[in-house]
């Protein structure tokens, strides 16, 4: 049995995001698994993804590591609520903040890993430490501060609008 992907767990009306939406047809379609205490996500940068010749654009590194924080936030939830990805309601969660540290440049051609660690729930809060490896060398580090969308809010927004 193939283990599903934290993402693969959002609502669909939640599942347009660039990063990790599964329904955005153009997106990155990241998806992030536990692995031990640990989560993990492996991405490979396509060609067009450069920065300058042979390395990948610092922003796609940010997008990895926001994405891979906010599922791990959702997966982290669940697993602090003793509850599984497929139970009711759905916890989903956004960024409150995102830090990126580049340590050195990520060379295209090899496939990535982002390896998180929760380093803390609560309430609606949690707060998620990633390094990103190029191969075995870590090329970027990064903390997310996820928030569990409200209820409320999830009222204002249906796909495909901005705004309401």
């Amino acid at each position: 049995m193939t283990q599903k992907a934290f993402q693969d767990y959002y609502p669909d009306d939640l599942s347009y995001c660039y990063g990790c939406g599964r329904l955005n047809p153009e997106g990155y379609h990241i998806k992030s698994y536990w692995e031990g205490d640990e989560t993990v996500c492996h991405f490979e940068p396509q060609p067009h993804h450069i920065s300058i010749p042979g390395y990948v654009y610092g922003g796609l590194i940010a997008s990895l590591i926001d994405c891979h924080g906010t599922g791990s936030a959702a997966a982290a939830a669940y697993r602090a609520q003793g509850r599984s990805m497929d139970s009711q309601p759905p916890l989903r969660f956004v960024t409150a903040s995102l830090h990126v540290d580049y340590l050195r440049p990520t060379p295209l051609g090899i496939p990535l890993t982002l390896r998180g660690r929760i380093n803390e729930v609560k309430g609606r809060k949690v707060t998620v430490s990633i390094t990103v490896y190029a191969g075995e060398e870590a090329t970027a580090t990064g903390e997310v501060v996820a928030v569990q969308i409200t209820d409320e809010w999830l009222q204002k927004f249906k796909p495909g609008e901005t705004s309401r």
